[in-house]
């Protein structure tokens, strides 16, 4: 009762609400990446266990998106039916019991199963809560907003990394999946106290039947220019997270424990100024170009490729200064990009269309990607495979210039931005 008393003085605060649900949706978000990448982490010590091939551990990644996908559909009208925190809670404790079950795996079927239950529980809450994070703040505050709530990416990942690189080599790969299990399940529990905001209360674009259903968001182009975009993004990043600690193991010498925490610092660093940086510039840039959103994001995954070629082909302190350029560059456009989707379609058909997006940039991302460079490291060189990457990262960069034209009007202090000015 104690408990539940303080938690109702503080989340009724009309300041405070806002920012304490977006702490804790944040610190929920955070866990979720630290899950996904402890196994990365930690693949060369289970792959000596259970000695499999590149191209196997690259199924891992393939089986969790595809359930993954699976599984996002049914969050919308779940969240219909019992309501969107009801199901985000349900979804992080189906994910956090299936990392504890993670620990007691003895056998590569076992890790397939594991990778099932994950994706089928980081669905629910990967759906709706930008949803919940979006209806709490102002269209013109959306890009800094989710470059918050996505610091969880590159921060959430780098702790991945360095929690299974410190304590696999020393106590064994199955450690770090209990030590990441516990805090998603009580984050889920503590969000029951934060009250849920009301939908598209602070939503400009108004609804339109020919764009704002299922069948619409097949001609909305700044809703599909962004998801594309997104998808060759994915592509890249979705591959080289779970390949990199490997290449800079085997190819350039480092130990795991070494290659896990140089990738880990890098990402965490990158993540942490990088996605906050872009938000606030994209949503600054508002003001200038209802585009701005696209703008960013084109812009910086642009300027990553040579970067990123540098850290592919360089060695030494070359591919270390290149590797960390590259990471800030990409990482730069979280907050625009996810803010431009969110900005793409009406309220009432966010959750819906948050599905429609994740199941195509996974198909066309991380699905495909992780697999690929492994069946391209079997057959050739773990270098030579890291060449998609740096393809589908021009690709995303293309579509997001394109995509400029089709930006939505948004509302700046009150007053909408006309649709004409670019």
């Amino acid at each position: 009762m104690c408990l539940h008393a303080i938690f109702a003085r503080t989340v009724t605060s009309p300041k405070l609400y806002p920012r304490t649900a977006l702490a804790l949706l944040t610190a929920l978000n955070l866990f979720n990446y630290i899950d996904r990448s402890v196994l990365f982490a930690v693949q060369d010590l289970i792959k000596a266990e259970f000695h499999r091939s590149d191209t196997a551990f690259g199924m891992l990644s393939s089986v969790f998106f595809i359930f993954y996908m699976c599984a996002a559909p049914f969050a919308g009208p779940l969240a219909k039916r019992f309501s969107r925190k009801s199901v985000i809670v349900a979804g992080a404790l189906v994910w956090s019991g299936a990392t504890l079950l993670t620990a007691f795996t003895h056998d590569f079927t076992g890790l397939l199963i594991r990778h099932t239950l994950v994706g089928i529980g980081e669905a629910s809450f990967v759906i709706l809560s930008p949803t919940f994070v979006a209806d709490m703040f102002p269209e013109n505050q959306r890009g800094r907003v989710m470059g918050v709530f996505y610091l969880a990416i590159p921060v959430g990942t780098a702790l991945g990394y360095v929690i299974g690189g410190m304590i696999g080599p020393a106590y064994g790969w199955r450690m770090p999946f209990y030590v990441g299990a516990a805090p998603g399940a009580l984050l889920a529990l503590l969000l029951l106290f934060i009250p849920e905001p009301q939908l598209g209360q602070f939503d400009h674009l108004e609804k339109s039947p020919s764009r704002d259903t299922i069948k619409g968001l097949a001609r909305n182009p700044a809703f599909l220019t962004a998801t594309l975009g997104m998808a060759m993004l994915t592509f890249a990043l979705g591959g080289l997270q779970v390949w990199m600690p490997t290449f800079l193991h085997r190819v350039h010498g480092y130990t795991l424990g070494q290659a896990n925490l140089l990738f880990g610092v890098s990402i965490a660093a990158n993540g942490l100024v990088a996605s906050v940086a872009g938000g606030w510039l994209s949503d600054a840039l508002l003001r200038k170009t209802r585009a701005a959103h696209y703008l960013v994001s084109a812009v910086s995954v642009a300027l990553g490729i040579p970067a990123m070629w540098v850290a592919i082909h360089a060695d030494g302190r070359r591919m270390v200064v290149a590797m960390f350029v590259a990471e800030f560059l990409l990482f730069l456009n979280t907050g625009p990009l996810n803010a431009a989707i969110i900005n793409s379609v009406g309220a009432h058909i966010r959750a819906a269309a948050l599905a429609v997006n994740i199941f195509i940039f996974h198909l066309l991302g991380d699905v495909p990607s992780a697999s690929l460079i492994g069946y391209m490291s079997d057959r050739y060189s773990l270098r030579l495979a890291f060449a998609a990457p740096v393809v589908a990262t021009a690709l995303s960069s293309a579509i997001l210039f394109y995509g400029m034209r089709f930006a939505p009007p948004v509302q700046i202090d009150g007053e909408a931005m006309p649709a004409g000015k670019t």
